[in-house]
Formats: structure tokens, sequence, C-alpha cells
């Protein structure tokens, strides 16, 4: 899953590894024996800032909202996520911005009614307009395999401890009832109103279903903010270098060190085209989140 902004010390002291773009996910696999890990202690968190955005962890009991989800995978095997776990993109795990960690959410895609059960153990997406970065392997039982990002409704859910226990130790739960047409009309109404996440590009229409929200076209890959160069490509920002390193070296990008961050980078461009050619490349390799930022 990764991104543009500082964070707090406190998430930087807990192993945080903040998510944004996303290769495409490997496909079904056989599952994979995982050391159990713990719901206890579960971590609040202090604030911290995302791209100068400030955002405050909350023990949110009734937390349902809508948005749009994407998913990163295999580049950060084994990096510490947020509560200090190894990530393993083939569990069904998410990162969240607010939720407590660990915490559990019912993710379900409005443009299908498909609905499933994921433990929340990282912090992230980057970009204010998404709403959550999915692990491959919830990415994958949610079927999003055709485009990088999809509208979701998510709402915090207290699972029996069977479950839990299941996806702690990196394995699936049956899917929950698909949501009624009914309540994805109006949750499909809430999400238009929402501004599109950066390389958000509609999923095809399958026969009378939903296509993109409101009928807003989708964001084109590359847009540049308004102002003078120069500009940068911002693909993500990690607390982890060798995370930073793994992602550069695949995608052909530098790394730059920043305070307690290593961004992962193309640029600076004096020219726009240059900078729009850039984030298209970021996103055809895989990192979704990319953004076109003015040079510091």
């Amino acid at each position: 899953m990764k991104l543009v902004g500082g964070l707090g010390m406190a998430l930087l002291l807990a192993g945080c590894t903040i998510v944004g773009g996303a290769p495409e996910p490997a496909g079904p696999s056989a599952p994979v024996a995982r050391p159990m890990v713990s719901d206890f202690p579960v971590r609040v968190g202090a604030p911290y800032q995302i791209a100068g955005r400030t955002w405050t962890p909350v023990d949110q009991l009734d937390y349902d909202e809508v948005g749009y989800a994407s998913w990163y995978g295999a580049e950060l095997e084994g990096a510490p996520t947020a509560n200090g776990e190894a990530f393993h993109p083939a569990g069904v795990t998410a990162a969240h911005r607010t939720l407590p960690l660990p915490s559990y959410v019912e993710v379900t895609r409005l443009d299908t009614g498909r609905t499933i059960l994921v433990r929340i153990n990282d912090r992230g997406p980057a970009d204010p307009n998404r709403l959550i970065d999915l692990s491959a392997g919830a990415a994958e039982q949610l079927g999003i395999t055709e485009s990088g990002m999809v509208p979701v409704r998510v709402r915090r859910t207290n699972p029996v401890e069977s479950e839990r226990a299941a996806l702690r130790a990196g394995l699936s739960v049956p899917e929950r009832l698909d949501t009624p047409d009914s309540l994805l009309e109006i949750m499909r109404e809430r999400v238009a109103r929402l501004p599109l996440p950066t390389g958000y590009v509609a999923p095809p229409r399958r026969g009378e279903g939903w296509r993109s929200p409101g009928g807003l076209p989708s964001v084109a890959a590359g847009d540049v903010p308004t102002g003078p160069g120069p500009w940068i490509v911002q693909v993500g920002a990690y607390s982890n270098r060798a995370s930073a390193d793994t992602i550069a070296r695949r995608i052909g990008a530098q790394v730059v060190e920043s305070g307690n961050l290593y961004r992962v980078r193309y640029g600076p461009f004096s020219d726009a085209a240059e900078a729009q050619a850039a984030v298209a490349r970021a996103r055809r390799a895989g990192q979704p989140g990319a953004v076109i930022l003015r040079a510091p």
C-alpha cells in the first residue's frame, strides 16, 4: 500500500508503515501458517500528520463511513505495521488513519454489495480522499481485480473470537450477507458527494450495475496542481528505509531522506508534461497513490 507528509513520533516509535500505492494482488494462494498475533494491547495513538493534515486516532465504537478503498501488496512483505506486527500481503488486513490498532471492520463494495470482515493493524492511506487501504488478500476476497480503487462502506464491528483468531492467523472468514440494493443506493449517494481520490478510475459497467459515483468522470492520470513548478512526483513516504529502497528499485525512482521519513519520488521536473508522464509511470507500476506536488 505510500505517502506524503510527516508522522507523529508516537507512530514512528511503533514501527509505523504508512501505505499508499498498490500492486495488483498476486491471485489465489494456499493459506500460509503465520505466527499468532494478539489483539492486546489495543493502541489508539497520538495525533499525527500526513501532508500537513492532522489525524487524531479515536476509539469510535459506532464508526460507519463511506469512501474509497485501494490495496497494497508484496513489496512490503515482512515490514512492520503501525502496531508492530509483520505485514503479510496474503492476510486479510487493512490500514486506516484513525481506528484503534487492532480493530475489526466490515468492508462493503458499493458497486456489488459484497461484504468481508477485515482486521485493521496499520496506519494509512496518505491520500485524504481514500478511506482505507486493504492488503492484497483482503482485496482478493472483496473481488478487487479490475480496478485499483473501489467505493466502499467501512463499518466497525465486534466479531466472535473464532473469526478474530482466523484473521490473526492470516486466514479469511466467510463473507457476510450481501447488502440490500435499497441500502446500497443510499450509500452510493453519500459517496457520490465525496472528492475522488488521486488516480481513481471507475470500474467497467456490469449489466445494470453502478459504474461511477454520481456519473462523475474518472480522474485523469497526471493532473498538475495550479501554480508554478518545478514539480516532483511523490510515490510514498516510509519510516522503514528498506521498504522505501525496495519500492524505489522496483519502479526506478529515488529515495530522499527527510527527518524520520524516507520519501520515494521522481523529479524535480521543470516541465509539467514530464511530471504528468512520471505520475502516469508510477501508477502503471502499481502505485495509484502517486501524486504531483510542487517541489520544496
